[in-house]
């Protein structure tokens, strides 16, 4: 069986829909500065291009993207997506800041049909639940590296056939793939 045959089977009709979960960067942790307002630190400004990059490499480019408010979530965003041609459209959303598995639902349910690839940008532990609740089955050992660790900068593909987001339930998509790009320190 193929893999996009277990993800059809699965879920039932509609067009294949992809939901890219991508964890921000590693941040800093300047004294006195409020956790919504944490910058990236050195490694995650460079690791967020090399995400960029990744999800280029792997044909992985989103029609939108929904982006937590938070400093850290949205320098990973830019740096992610100055790595792209024509970056897509993105949603700056304040309740992806510290969301759970059904607040993050939420807003992935509201996202236009004609979304096929949607990213998410945000924060764990809700992306790393996110990933879990969602993917009835993973390939290869997908779904073990997440239980794992789902440190900062990892990407989570999940795919599924559906009519519309809003039909999006847990256990309906397959985990295709799960990476954790880094960049390289300067010489």
């Amino acid at each position: 069986m193929t893999d996009t045959t277990r993800v059809r089977t699965r879920t039932g009709a509609g067009p294949l829909r992809r939901l890219v979960v991508l964890r921000h960067a590693k941040s800093a942790w300047p004294v006195g500065v409020p956790d919504h307002e944490r910058p990236l630190g050195p490694r995650g400004r460079r690791d967020a291009p090399a995400a960029g990059r990744a999800l280029a490499v792997a044909d992985c480019l989103p029609d939108l993207a929904l982006c937590s408010t938070a400093v850290r979530a949205r320098q990973t965003w830019d740096l992610a997506a100055a790595q792209w041609a024509t970056p897509p459209p993105v949603r700056h959303e304040h309740r992806l800041y510290a969301a759970d598995v059904p607040e993050l639902l939420d807003a992935v349910r509201e996202v236009p049909d004609e979304t096929g690839t949607l990213l998410l940008v945000g924060h764990n532990p809700g992306l790393e639940e996110l990933v879990l609740e969602l993917a009835g089955d993973g390939l290869d050992d997908t779904l073990d590296a997440v239980r794992t660790k789902f440190p900062t900068s990892a990407i989570a593909v999940l795919a599924w056939y559906g009519p519309s987001w809003k039909h999006l339930r847990p256990g309906a998509a397959l985990l295709t793939a799960m990476t954790v790009p880094r960049g390289r320190k300067a010489l």
